[in-house]
């Protein structure tokens, strides 16, 4: 009995395996899943921010292209002088504070969302315990809320679009009013590619997918969101002192 209990330690340094195999931890050999999510989770953020350096440098490039193009003068050879040809564009400013207020509620539901998010994969462990319950939890859906905004905020842009062309500036009325379609436009692309990363992680709820798996959705989305809400703060202080 002696001898079969040595040989049993022996084989696997006095630790019994692990249940449930060993590559759940990521390929480290654990049988914990949360170091894998972890890890998942850096990685994601780490892509989410070599994504966003190429588009914070695209915009970085428009401003310096926008405020150039607006210093620049033309020779009038009939007056013999040089004059610059920058018309000023009459912006509709209170659909512009309406939206940047909806976009800014929308970053403040998105963080929410995403503190959710993370209170419930770090509860998860804590749930799946026999006999353990922490009660019936109900969430406000902040995710769905979110995207609503969000939905709500490329809606105001385009009414923003047809009062410029009611007013008489369209897109290539002139460079004024072509760089405002221009840094309005390619913000709301990319506002839309958020958009639909929200929808994903609503759907990615309703197939009951692991917390876990749908918390590193919903934080990459959110730092996308913020960052989307914070560009767009940067282009309206731009639009303010170089359309006029």
């Amino acid at each position: 009995m002696t001898s079969t209990s040595h040989r049993a330690t022996g084989q696997n340094g006095g630790v019994p395996p692990p249940a449930g195999g060993g590559d759940r931890g990521g390929g480290r050999g654990s049988g914990d899943s949360m170091p894998n999510y972890g890890e998942r989770l850096r990685r994601a953020r780490m892509g989410l921010a070599v994504a966003l350096t190429p588009i914070l440098m695209l915009f970085i490039s428009f401003t310096v292209a926008y405020l150039v193009r607006r210093g620049y003068l033309t020779f009038d050879a009939g007056s013999n002088s040089y004059g610059r040809t920058w018309l000023p564009v009459h912006l509709p400013w209170e659909i512009l504070l309406i939206n940047t207020a909806v976009l800014i509620v929308s970053s403040i539901s998105m963080e929410f969302a995403r503190r959710q998010i993370t209170r419930d994969a770090a509860l998860s462990p804590v749930k799946s315990i026999p006999g353990v319950s922490l009660g019936d939890e109900r969430h406000f859906p902040w995710l769905g809320l979110t995207t609503f905004l969000g939905l709500a905020f490329l809606a105001g842009q385009m009414y923003l679009w047809t009062q410029l062309a009611a007013g008489g500036f369209h897109l290539y009325s002139g460079p004024s009013s072509s760089f405002v379609y221009f840094l309005t436009g390619m913000h709301a692309i990319h506002l839309a590619g958020g958009t639909l990363a929200l929808l994903v992680a609503n759907a990615t709820a309703w197939l009951g997918r692991p917390v876990e798996s749908r918390r590193i959705v919903v934080d990459v989305s959110a730092w996308y969101w913020h960052f989307m809400a914070g560009l767009w703060i940067y282009i309206l202080g731009l639009l303010a002192f170089a359309t006029q």
